[in-house]
């Protein structure tokens, strides 16, 4: 029996080596070399980590704060917007309409990536119907000037990815019974007290995996920061794209797409260890011992 599960993992274990294990590995062979004419993409006769000082001048470290910047923030809007919702449709939401709620959710998802961005630029257009109603009712002087900046970049990754958040927080909060929220009201606990000493906890895993979803690809976007950031929303997976199929840099390409890597894992341990920090507290409040008072 214990081979038969080992079977049928196999698969997966194939399909993981070919589709991820061997492109990142081939990534990282290919950081370590150089491009060595205008004709030719990379070269691995000499290694070096020249590609990754490269990577790091001033002009790409100002980018990889920028999409550090953008990466966060726009994953707190997603938590801060996608929670109330995601809460709202799994507690408060009659059962029946559940379903509906959820679909609409998936709405944005029935267009492609590319066309739902797109239409961001046409909405934020200077001669946009945005802006000439925002003009119209006194709200602006003149023309929107938001197009090609962070904060159009961050206002499309947010509407990309907030079903992300969305739905796993759902998940989490559906997952969290009603008599278990019953008892801590009977127990003298208010909404709010509630929410954050028994909600919040139990719905933990989902919330760090809402986090995850949308982080991790975020950070790696390149389609909202070419469509809507132009040079002042530049994000580093833009230009990694770019040493890829502009400039015919694999090596260069590659050390930025291993830094970024390193960057994401690197700012996903520093965000658990604070987090592990900020609840220690009360996880000592809330242990129980065993014996106490005997």
């Amino acid at each position: 029996m214990p081979k038969l599960k080992f079977a049928l993992a196999i698969p997966a274990w194939v399909w993981l080596l070919v589709f991820f294990v061997a492109p990142i590995f081939m990534v990282i062979v290919f950081s370590f070399g150089y491009k060595p004419s205008i004709f030719a993409t990379h070269a691995l006769d000499h290694l070096s980590f020249d590609r990754y000082l490269e990577a790091l001048s001033p002009t790409f470290f100002s980018t990889f704060l920028n999409t550090l910047w953008i990466g966060i923030l726009g994953t707190a809007l997603c938590l801060v917007i996608g929670g109330p919702v995601a809460y709202w449709i799994a507690v408060k939401a009659p059962p029946s309409k559940r379903g509906l709620l959820l679909a609409l959710v998936m709405v944005p998802f029935w267009t492609n990536f590319l066309v739902r961005t797109i239409g961001w630029q046409v909405i934020l257009a200077p001669e946009g119907w945005l802006s000439q109603l925002l003009q119209g009712i006194g709200v602006i002087p003149g023309p929107l000037d938001l197009l090609y900046s962070r904060g159009a970049v961050l206002l499309g990754v947010v509407y990309n990815y907030l079903p992300l958040m969305i739905l796993p927080l759902f998940v989490a909060f559906d997952r969290v019974s009603g008599p278990l929220r019953e008892a801590s009201k009977d127990l003298g606990a208010n909404s709010v007290t509630t929410f954050l000493r028994v909600t919040v906890p139990l719905a933990r895993p989902g919330i760090i995996a809402g986090v995850l979803l949308v982080y991790i690809p975020l950070m790696g976007d390149y389609i909202t920061a070419t469509v809507l950031g132009g040079a002042k929303g530049n994000m580093i997976g833009q230009v990694v794209a770019s040493q890829f199929q502009t400039a015919q840099n694999w090596a260069l390409g590659s050390a930025m797409a291993v830094l970024l890597i390193i960057v994401i894992m690197l700012s996903i341990a520093v965000a658990a260890g604070l987090l592990w920090l900020l609840t220690l507290p009360l996880r000592q409040r809330n242990r129980l011992v065993l014996g106490e008072g005997s």
